[in-house]
């Protein structure tokens, strides 16, 4: 396998309603049986939780986000993708036929389960080029960095006064 093939993605398996947890349970013990910690890093039944109001009574539930959906952090060979794909209550996975396609890091990013790190190459008070969106070609000086959220505040010279603008870490490149 080449170098890129061995690093671990995320994919998103397909399992029948009500069977998510049986089905990251089955692969778990699956994958400590035949020792294969190697290629799985993560198995998750994405989980949000839930207040009801009911006769008066707070009450939290926790409720799947995607019913019907595991999602899997592994590395894909023949053998993995055989475990996966014959589990009990597993239909198949997200993809075309028998290529499962992975997610791409800004799904997982807006998802949330993942922390994804991106580094930028500028800093607070440095002077960055709009590239993207209604701004593109205005310059501006970075105010603010959130990280968490991928986002940068700008102050952008507009008719005369300076006006604050929150962009996508993709929306500016410094100058």
């Amino acid at each position: 396998m080449s170098q890129e093939e061995m690093v671990p993605k995320w994919y998103v398996v397909h399992t029948y309603s009500g069977y998510e947890n049986k089905v990251k349970t089955d692969l778990e013990k699956t994958i400590k049986n035949r020792e294969l910690e190697d290629y799985f890093f993560d198995i998750i039944v994405p989980m949000e939780e839930q207040i009801e109001i009911k006769e008066g009574k707070r009450k939290t539930n926790l409720k799947k986000v995607f019913p019907g959906y595991v999602l899997i952090k592994m590395i894909v060979t023949e053998k993995t993708w055989y475990i996966v794909r014959n589990t009990r209550g597993v239909t198949s996975f997200v993809g075309s036929g028998t290529d499962p396609i992975p997610l791409t890091d800004e799904e997982i990013r807006k998802m949330g389960f993942e922390q994804i790190e991106v580094n930028v190459d500028y800093n607070i008070n440095d002077t960055v080029k709009i590239i993207d969106g209604p701004l593109t070609d205005f310059t501006g000086t970075v105010t603010e960095i959130n990280k968490e959220k991928h986002k940068v505040k700008v102050l952008v010279s507009m008719f005369g006064r300076e006006t604050p603008v929150e962009l996508e870490f993709s929306q500016v490149q410094k100058l």
